[in-house]
């Protein structure tokens, strides 16, 4: 059985339609996949039909937007409910924070003499839920500013660079509460990817299991093989469950193809038996959890 444990569609920063992305996942021999757009569950309803024409098990998530010890986390939310109501507007702050900045990061890219505005944003942007920082990236791409989206974030949009701008994003603590109280069950994406991971130690992923965290993505194109072998020693240590998965974008992201790393099939199981038992805990209507 392949597992894919962590995908995304245009509705959020991906390049393929839900259904584009559900058909690729079948044609390259994925059983389980796993759709998780930024912040957003509107890709559920078309990512749903499309996965019963093609027999592919589909698990609903969410990647949410969270700060922690003030550094970014990103939570994958597997099965929440998504119309508990604190879920459904600490969401809506977040795609609000997405929002809002455009217009800052804009501003700062045409001060640095790049003739850029939010018609070729939206030109890019498709059916996106909102629009961030990877649109601002394929219309620089678009406008032959850069290359692609690497060397747009390199030279201008991440930390540091002169078109970032600092949005909201949701406490971690508070976010993986949250998402067991809608019934659903946490796992961080990607832990030591992309900044610091002094506060997502062992120490620190002790703490947060204590609080309801349910796992963490091991196997990850931005974890080194080293590193991969340290994050599995701590998911055992602390009875974590360990996912894998490929974080796939479509063109947006290199090297990082459908089923590039997979989820253990023992380790999906444990995710799908903590999700039967978030919602019962719950007593929400969560996404139906598929047999295992």
């Amino acid at each position: 059985m392949r597992i894919d444990l962590h995908t995304h569609s245009a509705v959020s920063d991906g390049t393929q339609s839900p259904t584009e992305l559900v058909r690729h996942a079948a044609e390259v021999g994925l059983d389980v996949m796993a759709l998780t757009d930024h912040d957003t569950a509107e890709s559920w309803a078309e990512a749903r039909a499309a996965a019963a024409d093609v027999a592919l098990t589909l698990v609903p998530g969410i990647e949410v937007s969270c700060r922690h010890a003030g550094e970014g986390v990103h939570l994958l939310a597997y099965f929440p409910d998504p119309t508990h109501a604190g879920f459904v507007r600490e969401l809506g702050k977040i795609l609000d924070g997405r929002n809002s900045r455009l217009p800052a990061t804009l501003e700062r890219l045409r001060g640095e003499g790049i003739d850029i505005d939010i018609r070729d944003v939206r030109r890019v942007a498709r059916d996106a839920a909102a629009m961030g920082r990877p649109h601002v990236a394929d219309a620089l791409v678009a406008l032959g500013v850069v290359k692609d989206r690497d060397q747009a974030f390199a030279k201008y949009l991440a930390p540091g660079k002169p078109a970032y701008v600092d949005r909201y994003a949701a406490d971690l603590v508070a976010m993986i509460r949250l998402v067991a109280d809608a019934g659903g069950v946490s796992v961080i994406a990607h832990p030591w990817a992309r900044h610091s991971h002094t506060a997502l130690d062992a120490a620190g992923l002790a703490a947060l299991k204590s609080e309801g965290l349910a796992g963490i993505e091991v196997d990850h194109q931005d974890h080194a093989p080293e590193t991969r072998e340290q994050l599995r020693g701590i998911a055992r240590d602390l009875d974590l469950i360990a996912t894998g998965s490929s974080d796939y974008h479509g063109t947006g992201k290199a090297n990082h193809e459908l089923g590039c790393n997979t989820t253990d099939p023992g380790q999906y199981e444990r995710l799908l038996d903590l999700a039967r038992a978030a919602a019962v805990a719950s007593g929400r209507a969560t996404p139906e959890v598929p047999v295992g």
